[in-house]
C-alpha cells in the first residue's frame, strides 16, 4: 500500500493534515510527516498531545482523510508531491505501540493510528 515513492515524500519534511468529521462538522489538525510511524502495510500511527476535538469526532466517526506531501520530490505537474489518504482511526493512549511512539516522542500522551484502505497521489 505504501510503495517507495509514498515512503520517500514522507522521508522529506512537510505537513500533514487531518480531517474528522460528525455532527454534520468536518475538522482539521495538523502534523508533521516526521512524526508519522509505519508499523504494518497498512497502518500509521501518530504521536498526540492535543487533538481533542478529533478524538470526540473520531469516537463519532471513525473516517478521516489525511493529506501530506513535501516540496522537495518532483511531482506529476512538476516540484511537489502529495497524496490523499483515506481510513478509519483511533486512539491509544497504552500497549505497546504507545510505549514505542511514547520513547520517540516524549511529549505525546496518545497515539493515533489510521488504519488506511487507499492512498492516492493527487499531485
Amino acid at each position: 500500500m505504501f510503495d517507495e515513492r509514498f515512503m520517500t515524500v514522507v522521508s522529506k519534511e512537510g505537513v500533514v493534515a487531518i480531517v474528522s468529521c460528525s455532527d454534520d462538522e468536518a475538522h482539521v489538525v495538523n502534523t508533521w510527516n516526521s512524526y508519522l510511524a509505519f508499523p504494518g502495510e497498512n497502518r500509521m500511527l501518530i504521536p498526540v498531545y492535543g487533538m481533542r476535538k478529533t478524538q470526540k469526532k473520531v469516537e463519532k466517526n471513525n473516517n478521516v482523510l489525511l493529506t501530506l506531501g513535501t516540496k522537495e520530490i518532483e511531482g506529476k505537474m512538476g516540484p511537489g508531491t502529495g497524496y490523499l489518504i483515506s481510513g478509519t482511526a483511533r486512539f491509544m493512549n497504552f500497549g505497546p505501540e504507545f510505549d514505542l511512539i511514547k520513547q520517540k516522542f516524549s511529549w505525546a500522551n496518545r497515539v493515533l493510528e489510521v488504519t488506511v484502505s487507499s492512498v492516492k497521489q493527487t499531485i
